[in-house]
């Protein structure tokens, strides 16, 4: 049986490992020394789907770590890890997606912000029309 304390202390541990997959530089580590052949590591990774669930994925700072674990599930992207070339693309790949992504978060929040101030302000249909 395990403890509230002991309970906690996993959560963060597996919170910290589960972010480290994000980082190619630290899956080509793995994949250099073995670990991602190893039958057990390989269920861990497993189990670890469950931080895809919303109650758990809401405390994760680099969402990329989900997409590494999917794709972790899959054998040839582990053999492929040994390469550091690989690492190298899927690293290079993470900082186009960020730039990018900020670029078009921005256009899209100026894009409703200039909507709604065009929008004409309209009475809500249940307004006093009624009581005239």
């Amino acid at each position: 049986m395990e403890t509230e304390e002991q309970a906690r202390n996993r959560f963060q541990l597996e919170l910290e490992f589960v972010q480290c997959l994000a980082n190619p530089n630290y899956l080509n580590f793995l994949a250099q020394r073995g670990i991602l052949r190893d039958r057990s590591f390989i269920n861990y990774l497993k189990y670890l789907l469950y931080w895809k669930e919303p109650e758990y994925a809401k405390f994760l700072k680099y969402p990329h770590c989900l997409h590494m674990l999917e794709l972790l599930q899959y054998e040839h992207f582990r053999k492929e890890l040994v390469n550091a070339q690989c690492a190298k693309f899927i690293d290079e790949q993470q900082l186009l997606h960020w730039q990018h992504y900020s670029r078009k978060r921005m256009r899209l929040q100026q894009a409703l912000a200039e909507q709604t101030q065009a929008q004409p302000q309209t009475a809500p249909p249940h307004s006093n029309a009624a009581a005239k």
